[in-house]
C-alpha cells in the first residue's frame, strides 16, 4: 500500500526568484491596488497610515532586503536537501491557478489533472512582453530554457475521481492543459512548475497537481472544505495499491500582498500541532489575494494529518517593501519521520 512519507509546504511567489533590487518593480502595483488586511480592505494610503507604527522603513532598506533575500534562498536549498534525502516516489502538489489555465468562463473549484504527462516551455516574446514588471524577470523559476514534457500520475488521479463522486467531491478533471490562446500564459500553473523547478531541481517524480480555486469569487472554497479535501486525498493515498513513498506539497501563501505576521505566526502553530479548530475555521475575508493560497497548505494539513510524520518549521521571512507593509511573507515547512 502506498504511504505519505513527507509533507512539505513553500512559498512560490516572485521575490523568492528575483533579486532585492527587482523586489521594488511592484511597488507601483502595491499604491495602485487596495488591499486586504484582517477581513478588511484598505487603500495603499489608508495601509500607510494605520501601519505606522510598525517601522517598516528599517526592514525595506536594500541592506536588509539583501539578509532576508539570502534567508529565503538558504529555505529553499534546505527544502530541497530535504527533498534529496527523503526521495519519494511519487507526489501529490495542492496548488493554484492564478488565471494561467482557469478563466472566468468556467472556474471549478477543485480541478484533478489525469493526464500521463504535462509540459511546460519558454514564453514567446509577445506573451513575455505582456508580464508586468516584476513578474517577467521571475519566469526563470517556472519555466525551464527549452520546452519539457513532465510525468503525470493518472492512476492515482483517477483514483481520487472515481472516489470523490461517493464521497462529495465533485471534481473538476483536466487530461492536458487547454489551448490558452492569444493568453499571457501557456503550460503549466507557476504553483507547479515552481516545486518542480526548485525543489525537485528539475528531476520530478510522477506527479498529481490538484487545482484550487484559491483566488478568484464567487466559488472559493472555504478553510473547512480544503482541510476535509486533503483529508479525503490522504485517504485515497492509502488505499491506493502500490507500493509507493508519496510526498504531498502546499504551494502557495503566506500573508500577501499585505503581510500579517501575527496570522502567520499562529498558522505555523496550527500546522505544527495540527490544530483542526484553527485551521477549518480561517475567515473568507482572511483568505483573499495572494493570501488565499494558504488554503492549499491547509489542505496539506489535512492530508498530513493522522499521518505520523513530525512537522518542522525551516523558516519564515517577512519581505516587506513599502511602508503600507506590503510585499510577501515566505515559509518552509517539512514533515517527515
Amino acid at each position: 500500500m502506498a504511504t505519505i512519507s513527507l509533507g512539505m509546504c513553500t512559498t512560490h511567489g516572485p521575490i523568492l526568484n528575483t533579486t532585492p533590487e527587482q523586489w521594488m518593480l511592484r511597488v507601483p502595483v502595491d499604491k495602485k491596488n487596495r488591499h486586504w488586511f484582517r477581513n478588511r480592505e484598505y487603500s495603499f494610503e489608508e495601509l500607510v497610515a494605520l501601519r505606522a507604527h510598525e517601522d517598516f522603513a528599517s526592514q525595506i532598506t536594500l541592506e536588509e532586503r539583501t539578509r532576508r533575500h539570502a534567508q529565503c534562498q538558504r529555505g529553499v536549498a534546505r527544502l530541497a536537501e530535504v527533498w534529496q534525502q527523503e526521495q519519494p516516489d511519487v507526489a501529490v502538489i495542492l496548488g493554484n491557478d492564478q488565471r494561467e489555465l482557469v478563466l472566468e468562463s468556467l472556474q471549478p473549484m477543485f480541478t484533478v489533472y489525469h493526464g500521463e504527462t504535462f509540459w511546460q516551455k519558454p514564453l514567446d516574446e509577445d506573451r513575455a512582453s505582456r508580464l508586468s514588471p516584476g513578474i517577467r524577470e521571475t519566469e526563470w523559476a517556472y519555466r525551464p530554457e527549452e520546452p519539457v514534457v513532465w510525468p503525470g500520475l493518472p492512476e492515482l488521479a483517477e483514483l481520487v475521481i472515481a472516489r470523490g463522486l461517493d464521497a462529495g467531491f465533485d471534481f473538476a478533471t483536466s487530461k492536458s492543459w487547454p489551448d490558452m490562446g492569444h493568453h499571457h500564459h501557456i503550460g503549466t500553473p507557476h504553483a507547479f512548475s515552481w516545486i518542480i523547478r526548485r525543489v525537485m531541481n528539475d528531476k520530478p517524480v510522477p506527479i498529481l497537481p490538484v487545482i484550487t480555486n484559491t483566488f478568484f469569487p464567487p466559488n472559493q472554497p472555504t478553510s473547512r472544505r480544503c482541510f476535509q479535501m486533503g483529508q479525503f486525498v490522504a485517504g485515497v493515498i492509502r488505499e491506493w495499491k502500490r507500493d509507493a513513498k508519496v510526498a504531498v506539497f502546499g504551494s502557495g501563501g503566506l500573508t500577501h500582498f499585505t503581510i500579517d505576521e501575527a496570522f502567520d505566526s499562529a498558522l505555523y502553530r496550527a500546522m505544527l500541532v495540527g490544530d483542526e479548530q484553527f485551521l477549518c475555521n480561517v475567515p473568507q475575508t482572511t483568505l483573499m489575494q495572494g493570501t488565499s493560497e494558504i488554503r492549499n497548505w491547509i489542505a496539506a494539513a489535512g492530508a498530513l494529518a493522522g499521518s505520523g510524520l513530525r512537522g518542522e518549521a525551516i523558516d519564515y521571512i517577512p519581505c516587506y517593501r513599502t511602508l503600507a507593509g506590503t510585499g510577501t511573507a515566505q515559509g518552509f515547512m517539512v514533515w517527515r519521520q
